[in-house]
Formats: structure tokens, C-alpha cells, sequence
């Protein structure tokens, strides 16, 4: 058996059997030399599902990870991006002028390697450690959204390809978090993690966040509570309980400094009845980040700024604002999923300077502060039903509406047209996918999404649609 590792987990006091230490020390020296042959990776959600006895568990250390890729065509869209942990755009985007076909990777679930641990202590008490890393596995990258937007750095629009940003910036982990947990108490983690409102989304999500299929999961700046840069964020405590039917969770991320500048809090309560849960959710994001490519005039003078192209990128700040109502209702074999999401967006009270070193060790050569001088507001809206015809096939609708309220100034306030991306405007998305698992282990999808952009949601826009069948398959171990 060399080469690999048992799912069988030792009992208390049980020796290592020499082949299962040769075959563990083998899997460990892959990790590791991921890990340090690159820049610094990311996280999502919590193990691919995979029961504990059917594991690769030994000694309460579970090593887990999906592989997920397929084949997309685009109506519109530009050539994918072997960078961004989904490739393709997936929803209409500003620079779509051509029409690709290509294998796309992680379209119904991230493709991760990572470790996730349980030590019992004491009486319920145990300690909790994760770390998990993105990748892609149609270029063997390290998920780095980043970098697609700096492969675009002064390039013209007909010369991109697709660069999106977000949460994934060449980071070695993009989970990594270590604390303590206990069914009466409930857990308490420290660490880089995912936020509240993104695992309300990959729970209330008809599609659990696809990328491929719904708006949320393509997009990741309403999981990130306005921001693709913050679905996941460093720096976090992280406190969840629940107490019967009812659960409370709580986050705050630290700046290291003093001050609320680049801090964040959210709050989290929920509870479930008879197959149908409900969740509402506070965010506050100071000084969130939206990142986006140079022009060719900023990239003309980053030499007397001394910044480079390869790892400079613009960005826009803003101290972000929102709640959001989800909820689901499951009576076999449907189960029904509808949110609400409202999103504030105001001009910093911190502002941050040209040179401000980002996520990755990306710096931010050229920063807007006052994009939001009256403030952006923006809904966004979900609803879908996913049925279970067959065991193992889940057939998935999925509808998606985001309304932008104009936040123009001056001649142009109140504006309802495409002149301005601060005039009034909406994005649209509406899906039809199939999932069949054979197994815990493996699964076939196919799928389709159209999305299409208004006014100023679409200002700049070459096309104002996209369509995106999709096909693939997914491991999970």
C-alpha cells in the first residue's frame, strides 16, 4: 500500500503501522512543497462531505481535498485566465469581447487541498486547527485572482483576458485557523476565515456558491458583504454556538494597529423548525477593497513610483454597510431557498495611501477614496428551488436580481442610463443545473446561466449578456 493511506482511524493506543507513517510522510512532503515553492493560498467551506469512516482521518487529523473542472463556452466573455480560482468570468463582464471555449475549473465547488483537525482536551472540550489551500487544475496555478488583474495591467480591452478580483491572491492558505470548540460553549477560532455572510450564502444559495450557476458564487462581492477581497479575511476571532434550534455567531477582524481603520465585525442569529431555517446577518467592513487593472497611463508612470506592473494593481476603498435575511424551507424532494441582501457603501473614515501593501502583497499603486461622496446602495435579491428526482440527482432553478440605486452627483444625479457606472441600474442571472453523485466521492454536472447587466450596472460594457453552458466533473476525498 505505498503511496497511499489508509481510511481506517487507529484506535486509542494503537502503534503506526511503518506503511501507514511511509505513506503519511509521503502526503505530508506534497503538501509541504506546495506550500513552499510558491507565494503565500485560500478557503472556503469546511471538508468536501466526505463521511469520517469513508476519510483519509488518522489520529483525528483529516487530510481532504476536491477536484473540480469541466468545459464552458461563453457567448461573452473574455479568454479565460489560468489565475482567477473560476477562469472564466461566468457572469457578463465589462471587457466580454470574444466568445471562448475552454476547461474551466471549480465551476460547482473549489478545487482545494487542505488538513482539518479535532484534539479532544477535556470533558467536550477539544481543540480545532484547519488549513486549506486553492488551486487550478487546468494550469496547475495557484489560485491567485490577483494576478489576473495584473496580467491585464495596461493592456487593451481587445488584448485582456478575463480579471476579476477577490478573496484568492497567491496566499499559501487561504484558511488557516487554530482555536477551541465544545457542544455546550460552542467554538472559538483565531485565524484567516471565511466570514459569516459567505457561509450564509454557501448555505442559502440554491447553489451553494457555484461559480459556474449562480450569481452569488460568480460574483463573491454580495458573500463578501461588498467585496470579493472579503468573503475570507485575516487577522479574525470567530465565535459560533447554538443552543437547541437557535445558533449566534459573531466575527471581528483586527488591523494589528489602533483605530478602526481596516477592521471588521459582523453578527450572525438564526435558527431551524420542522425543515425550515432562517438566518439574519450585521456587517461592518472598514476601508473594503475593490481591486481592478491599470490603465496604460498608470502603468506609464509606476517606474517613478516605484512600483512594479507585475504586482501593482488600482483599487477603490470604501467603509461598507449591510444586513441581510436568508432562508430555506426543505419538504423532500424539494427544498426551497430565497435571501435579501442591502449593501451601503460610504467614503472611508480612514483613507488609505497609494503604496498600501494589500492581500498577496499586492500594492495598490493608484486608490480612489471619494468614489462615494453620495453613498452606493445596492439589493440584492435570490430565490430558487432544488429538487431531488432521482437518488443522487438534484436538479437545481435558480433566479438572481442586484439593483444599484444611483449614487451620481452633480448634472448627472439620478441618472437611469448607461453614460455613468454611478447611474441607477441592475444585473440580472437565471440558472438550470443537474448534479449527479455516484458516489460520495465523485459527480457529473451539466448547466447553464444567463446573465445580463442595465444602465449603469452595465456602463462601459461591451455586451450586455452572457450565456455559459457548462459541463464537468468533481473528486472529493
Amino acid at each position: 500500500m505505498n503511496g497511499t493511506i489508509s481510511r481506517v482511524r487507529p484506535t486509542a493506543g494503537q502503534s503506526r503501522p511503518a506503511h501507514v507513517a511511509k505513506s503519511l510522510g509521503w502526503c505530508a512532503l506534497l503538501l509541504l512543497s506546495a506550500m513552499t515553492a510558491v507565494p503565500a493560498f485560500a478557503q472556503q467551506k469546511t471538508g468536501p462531505g466526505v463521511p469520517e469512516d469513508d476519510s483519509l482521518t488518522w489520529h483525528g487529523i483529516t487530510l481532504y481535498g476536491v477536484i473540480d473542472a469541466g468545459i464552458q463556452y461563453d457567448t461573452h466573455s473574455a479568454p479565460f485566465t489560468p489565475y482567477r480560482p473560476a477562469a472564466s468570468g461566468n457572469i457578463v463582464r465589462s471587457n466580454d469581447y470574444a466568445s471562448p471555449v475552454g476547461v474551466t475549473p471549480s465551476n460547482i465547488g473549489q478545487s482545494r487541498v487542505g488538513l482539518q483537525g479535532t484534539e479532544h482536551l477535556v470533558d467536550d472540550l477539544s481543540a480545532v486547527f484547519q488549513i486549506e489551500s486553492f488551486f487550478n487544475p487546468q494550469s496547475g496555478q495557484i489560485a491567485d485572482s490577483l494576478k489576473s488583474l495584473t496580467e491585464n495591467n495596461g493592456k487593451a480591452v481587445d488584448k485582456q483576458n478575463i480579471g476579476v478580483d477577490g478573496s484568492s491572491a497567491g496566499q499559501a492558505f487561504q484558511t488557516a485557523f487554530v482555536g477551541v470548540q465544545s457542544a455546550q460553549f460552542g467554538a472559538l477560532t483565531f485565524g484567516r476565515q471565511v466570514t459569516l455572510v459567505s457561509e450564509g450564502m454557501i448555505q442559502y444559495d440554491p447553489n451553494y456558491l457555484s461559480t459556474a450557476f449562480g450569481v452569488l458564487g460568480a460574483s463573491n462581492t454580495y458573500a463578501g458583504a461588498g467585496s470579493s477581497e472579503t468573503n475570507r479575511l485575516s487577522d479574525t476571532v470567530k465565535y459560533l454556538v447554538k443552543y437547541q434550534d437557535v445558533h449566534f455567531g459573531a466575527l471581528y477582524k483586527f488591523n494589528d494597529s489602533s483605530g478602526s481603520a481596516s477592521t471588521a465585525y459582523q453578527a450572525d442569529i438564526g435558527g431551524s423548525f420542522a425543515g425550515a431555517a432562517l438566518d439574519a446577518f450585521y456587517s461592518k467592513i472598514n476601508d473594503s477593497i475593490t481591486g481592478s487593472s491599470l490603465t496604460a497611463p498608470q502603468v506609464a508612470e509606476l517606474p517613478g513610483l516605484g512600483y512594479s506592473a507585475s504586482n501593482s494593481i488600482a483599487a477603490t476603498i470604501a467603509d461598507v454597510t449591510s444586513y441581510a435575511f436568508m432562508g430555506s424551507y426543505k419538504l423532500d424532494p424539494v427544498k426551497l431557498f430565497a435571501g435579501y441582501e442591502h449593501l451601503k457603501y460610504n467614503d472611508p473614515s480612514t483613507q488609505l495611501s497609494a503604496g498600501y501593501t494589500g492581500i498577496g502583497g499586492y500594492v495598490l499603486a493608484f486608490v480612489t477614496n471619494n468614489a462615494f461622496v453620495d453613498p452606493k446602495q445596492v439589493q440584492v435579491y435570490w430565490t430558487g428551488v432544488r429538487y431531488t428526482l432521482l437518488p443522487g440527482l438534484d436538479l437545481t432553478a435558480a433566479y438572481y436580481y442586484v439593483h444599484q440605486d444611483a449614487y451620481a452627483t452633480g448634472k448627472t444625479a439620478g441618472c437611469a442610463t448607461t453614460a455613468h457606472s454611478s447611474c441607477s441600474g441592475s444585473l440580472e442571472g437565471i440558472s438550470f443545473d443537474a448534479d449527479y453523485r455516484f458516489n460520495v466521492h465523485f459527480d457529473v454536472y451539466a448547466g447553464v446561466m444567463y446573465s445580463g447587466v442595465h444602465d449603469g450596472m452595465g456602463s462601459g460594457y461591451l455586451y450586455s449578456t452572457d450565456i455559459n453552458p457548462t459541463v464537468g466533473l468533481r473528486f472529493k476525498f
